[in-house]
């Protein structure tokens, strides 16, 4: 009995050191995979990292790890002097193959993202005075109302839609315009070059591609989605 004592005593000693080893090293792993993607992203901050699964250790003796998340915080994206934040940016990555030496990451059989921006960054990237808010949807379309800054039309509100082109771009239209500014010579395009605006996010994490733009109360949500797709570190 005393020698089943002490060898249980041995295997939880060591098991102990086991565990902590594992989280020393996924813990180097996830500040060198930040490192990585801020300087290949060019971003301003270091994400934040988080490689899911245990054993940590023998994930990497596979090559091949559960699950990797980043959150990258806010990035900006631009379009024709206009500049766009975007307020959160994470993604997640599944089953993550290493490379040959272990030293970084060849590609995720698949990959999600999420992106969130606010009305008042969103107001803000418009410029000249115009105003974004909430407007619902309407036949499947996330919609926004646009107040543009016309002093002749103070009171003109239009309805625009924010759709998703070539897996990068936000782009945001307004549906139409009422019968009053039909009405006026040049308020169309003096309207639309208020409301009418792309905005490319060439920051994507791992080359994710934008799929969905959803309009709620409080923000505006845009997913991403892959499949074997490289993340940079």
């Amino acid at each position: 009995m005393r020698a089943l004592r002490v060898l249980l005593i041995i295997i939880v000693i060591f098991g102990g050191l086991f565990v902590a080893a594992d989280r020393v090293a996924v813990n180097l792993a996830e500040d060198m995979a930040a490192d990585k993607i801020r300087s290949s992203q060019g971003l301003g901050r270091t994400p934040e990292v988080a490689i899911k699964g245990f054993p940590f250790l023998t994930q990497v003796a596979g090559r091949s790890l559960q699950e990797v998340d980043a959150d990258l915080g806010g990035i900006e994206a631009r379009a024709e002097g206009h500049t766009l934040r975007i307020d959160q940016l994470s993604a997640q990555f599944h089953d993550v193959t290493l490379n040959s030496d272990y030293t970084s990451i060849e590609s995720a059989a698949t990959a999600t993202g999420n992106a969130r921006l606010n009305y008042a960054d969103l107001t803000k990237a418009a410029g000249g005075g115009v105003k974004i808010t909430y407007a619902g949807q309407k036949n499947g379309r996330s919609q926004v109302k646009i107040s543009p800054n016309l002093p002749l039309l103070s009171s003109l509100d239009v309805t625009g839609s924010l759709t998703i082109v070539g897996g990068n771009t936000v782009r945001l239209r307004a549906d139409g315009l009422p019968a009053m500014c039909k009405a006026v010579p040049g308020c169309e395009s003096k309207v639309r070059a208020q409301t009418d605006h792309d905005w490319k996010l060439d920051q994507l994490p791992g080359n994710l591609k934008l799929e969905k733009v959803v309009t709620m109360p409080d923000g505006i949500s845009i997913s991403a989605a892959g499949k074997n797709v490289k993340l940079p570190g």
